[in-house]
């Protein structure tokens, strides 16, 4: 078999993905085996792979592969969501760049230019997936906006109007006044800036005497229909049931009292502008003051204003505060810093705006979502978000679920007269029709009568349905598929969409199928460069992903970002992650090339070396399959696969190979071979949820394989009992052999010079007589023979409590060595006190698991016997 001396992951890549696709591996449909699914957090039709991508797509791949070979019939939805500001916001662009302008279109012209552009551009990041080795049901793609989903999207808001959860009014909004369109409080971030706080006097009205307020807003002075002072404000007592004017434009607003004011703040009193503020708009709904909206929708001044009609809102404001100097009411300027709020979607400044907008009523639907991840029906890894999610359930407000855009599910309400409630809602046009001649009374009423709300529903508002529309199960709630897979498994998806989209989904699942969707949600961290900075394209300190795994290879950048992610907790990215990968891809190369390089002979009796190397490592694999078991239900993704990676590097690939490797030109027996082989695959099974490529194609060169047979179909090592104490004894094997190999080092003694080891032990001393072979064989020993009294013209170690001597002659240095001992023993000392004061600590040995308490015992135990025989060779070498 001809195996290149370097490995190639390019044409494995490629290769393996169509081989697996061709073979159907990646298809589930429901039978009698357990299922195990998980519906990918769908990424924006816009998108393409960044960082966090890689980290989220790595984990689900690592997950579903696991599930897979552990005989599950696993299932990986995956899809893209429709992302309406985002969409729209690229479609507008691009007709821009041709000359075309969106307000020059009608809605279907529209949105046959956005289908269009969906067509080109949407699968992008699901092709790209597919190069980091995501083994998703392709044939099962969603995408938000399919007629399925679309008809369950409006089937549900249907039966959420119908049971009277959603409703339609004139609310305060988040308004974005460059995406022209409302968001939810969820999709505003909040910053603190540098502002200024300007100091505005009113006069009172037919009074030479003035009222001054302080704002970091002067230009919506001319929305003003009020000045609010405390009640118990003795400053502005004379001031009550009196009226001033808004400067520059003197219109004549009252001065009310409310105990809202925080007299500290400013001046103590606060101008009233209900359409710009929210606390505003309260107030001036409790003392029915008039709202005057001074802002088109795009954020400039409009004719309300009277005065600086069609500038920008943040024009307006450098060009009004000179004009209110002029005229004598700007009393001072201080720089101030306060919080702004920034919309998520297009980094545009929100505006608070009045705007008629449809709500869906959120306190009563929210109860399961909040109970079940309470109680841990769902666990949400790690359980310290439990905190963060019940703060926002118990604090839910109404969700504002219209959008002033083209690009989406159109609202299912249709006018019939211009009165507010003037309309019905129905799944479709016909229905509509048959509804409004009944609510009319009016049987001749006509479709074109009707008119369809303009506004379409929040892009969250499909995607909280994700986990039972991608099955159909709104419309076909009893269909196969949704019976069998539903609830999922597990998610993995980000903090910062915990509520967005992650207790929304839990709220749907409650609503519809009186179930949760999912039995666990995994928190992944946010990646951030060395920095800490948050991964972006416009701070240019995002790699791209698929560069990164043309150079590292996809494995490479599958172990570098997963050795540093655990849940919940950020990853610091670098590129020397990937790099190191890469580097473990290729040892993991070399290892099976090396033992495939050596020539096995039948007729050779397994030697004994070999023999002890086999039943330690047999047990040392044993215990990362249970130990890796026990990584995964703690959702420990990462540590997983750190015992994977040591197991490999330094047990298989250092102590095991270098103990069974035959001398040069020689060749192995074929018992050794034979369980190597073993090991081999043993090892491939469980790194490849991790490396498939490379797991892979060793896989189907370490024994002849059938067409159709793959490692992403085998079945996954399962756990069984092991030698314990056998891997105990290794350990001291390896201190005994770094030893060695040290002292050979210190005294300039050749590697290849075969040496003679003395060993004393006590009655009850740990020397392990069944590894002898294994010692002789990495330490490069002509023999080892066990002595009763201590030896001269040596130099000496100790392991545990067993004494070892080497013969070097007068190579020895009497103060060297008692140099070499009094060291030892000061850390020996050190560390037995270190116990001591733990052990000494009621709280500890109460508190602590009896098997932790037992182990600070034998440590202790250890340290005294080791001590004991340091003292004793110290003065021995004194008394020479």
């Amino acid at each position: 078999m001809n195996i290149p001396s370097k490995y190639d992951p390019a044409a494995v890549e490629d290769k393996w993905y169509a081989y697996w696709m061709e073979q159907g591996f990646f298809r589930s449909t429901p039978d009698h085996r357990e299922p195990y699914c998980i519906t990918i957090p769908p990424p924006n039709v816009t998108g393409v792979l960044h960082m966090g991508h890689m980290l989220n797509n790595t984990l689900q791949d690592v997950l579903i592969r696991r599930a897979r070979m552990l005989g599950k019939n696993a299932l990986w939805v995956p899809g893209t969501d429709h992302a309406s500001i985002a969409t729209e916001a690229r479609v507008v662009n691009m007709l821009a760049e041709k000359g075309i302008r969106k307000s020059d279109l009608t809605r279907d012209e529209f949105l046959s230019h956005a289908w269009e552009w969906k067509e080109k551009h949407g699968g992008i990041i699901l092709e790209q997936l597919k190069k980091l080795g995501a083994s998703c049901d392709w044939e099962r793609t969603c995408f938000t906006m399919d007629e399925a989903l679309s008809a369950s999207v409006i089937k549900v808001f249907v039966d959420l109007f119908n049971k009277g959860k959603i409703y339609r009014g004139v609310r305060m909004v988040n308004w974005d006044p460059q995406a022209l369109t409302a968001v939810s409080d969820e999709e505003v971030n909040y910053r603190e800036v540098k502002s200024k706080l300007y100091y505005i006097r009113y006069r009172v009205e037919g009074e030479e005497d003035f009222i001054t307020i302080a704002t970091t807003r002067p230009e919506t002075i001319l929305g003003d229909t009020a000045v609010c002072v405390h009640p118990e404000d003795e400053r502005f007592a004379r001031f009550h049931g009196k009226r001033v004017l808004v400067p520059l434009i003197n219109r004549p607003v009252q001065i009310i009292v409310d105990e809202y004011v925080d007299r500290e703040f400013g001046t103590g009193a606060l101008k009233i502008t209900p359409a710009h503020d929210l606390n505003d708009y309260e107030l001036g709904i409790k003392h029915n003051l008039e709202s005057i909206d001074i802002f088109n929708d795009d954020g400039t001044l409009n004719q309300a204003a009277r005065l600086l009609v069609g500038e920008d809102r943040f024009r307006a404001r450098e060009m009004i505060v000179p004009m209110l100097q002029e005229a004598g009411n700007l009393v001072k300027t201080e720089d101030y810093v306060n919080k702004v709020g920034y919309s998520e979607r297009t980094e545009a400044v929100i505006e608070p705006k009045l705007s008629l907008q449809w709500f869906l009523s959120m306190k009563e639907l929210s109860a399961p979502a909040l109970e079940h991840v309470m109680n841990d029906t769902i666990r949400l890894q790690p359980s310290k978000f439990k905190n963060t999610y019940r703060h926002w359930m118990e604090n839910v407000k109404d969700w504002c679920i219209s959008r002033q855009l083209w690009w989406g599910h159109r609202i299912p309400a249709y006018f019939y007269g211009e009165g507010p409630n003037d309309y019905v809602v129905a799944e479709s046009v016909e229905e509509a029709l048959e509804m409004a001649k009944v609510k009319t009374g009016n049987p001749s009423l006509k479709a074109d009568s009707l008119k369809q709300d303009e506004d379409v529903l929040d892009t969250w508002f499909s995607s909280w349905l994700w986990p039972i529309s991608v099955f159909d199960g709104i419309r076909y709630p009893d269909n196969e598929d949704i019976r069998y897979y539903y609830p999922t498994n597990d998610l993995v998806t980000a903090p910062e969409i915990l509520f967005f989209w992650v207790a929304r989904m839990i709220i749907a699942g409650y609503e519809y199928r009186n179930e949760k969707p999912f039995n666990t949600v995994y928190l992944t961290g946010i990646v951030r460069d060395s920095k800490r900075r948050k991964m972006s394209k416009s701070l240019g300190n995002s790699p791209d992903p698929i560069e990164l795994m043309k150079k590292y290879s996809a494995d490479g950048v599958r172990v570098g970002m997963l050795l540093c992610s655990p849940a919940g907790n950020d990853l610091l990215f670098e590129e020397s992650l990937t790099e190191q990968g890469r580097n473990f891809s290729n040892k993991i190369w070399n290892a099976f090339r090396l033992i495939k390089s050596w020539e096995v002979d039948d007729t050779l009796v397994q030697p004994d070396h070999s023999e002890a190397a086999v039943e330690w490592f047999d047990a040392k694999l044993k215990r990362a399959v249970k130990k890796v078991d026990e990584q995964f239900e703690k959702y420990r993704i990462s540590d997983a696969l750190m015992i994977l990676y040591k197991l490999f590097w330094d047990e298989f690939s250092s102590w095991y190979l270098e103990s069974i490797k035959p001398a040069y030109e020689a060749p192995v027996d074929a018992v050794t071979y034979a369980r190597t082989i073993g090991f081999m695959e043993r090892l491939l099974h469980l790194l490849h949820p991790f490396m498939p490529f490379i797991t892979e194609e060793i896989w189907q060169l370490v024994s002849q394989r059938k067409d159709g047979e793959s490692l992403m179909v085998s079945p996954m090592p399962q756990p069984e009992k092991y030698d314990k104490q056998l891997i105990k004894q290794f350990e001291d094997l390896k201190e005994v052999v770094t030893s060695i190999r040290s002292i050979r080092k210190e005294k300039n003694l050749a590697p290849k010079a075969q040496m003679k080891l003395l060993v004393r032990s006590q009655s009850n001393g740990e020397y392990h007589g069944g590894l002898e072979p294994v010692i002789m064989k990495l330490a490069n020993l002509s023999q080892v023979e066990q002595i009763s009294e201590e030896p001269g013209g040596t130099v000496s170690f100790i392991v545990k409590n067993v004494e070892y001597f080497l013969p070097v002659g007068n190579l020895v240095n009497a103060e060297e060595e008692i140099e070499k001992l009094e060291s030892e023993l000061e850390y020996i000392l050190g560390f037995w006190k270190s116990v001591q004061k733990k052990l000494d600590n009621d709280r500890f040995v109460k508190n602590a698991p009896g098997a932790v308490v037992e182990k600070e015992r034998q440590k202790m135990t250890d340290a005294a016997a080791k001590i004991t025989v340091l003292e004793s060779q110290i003065e021995k070498l004194k008394s020479r």
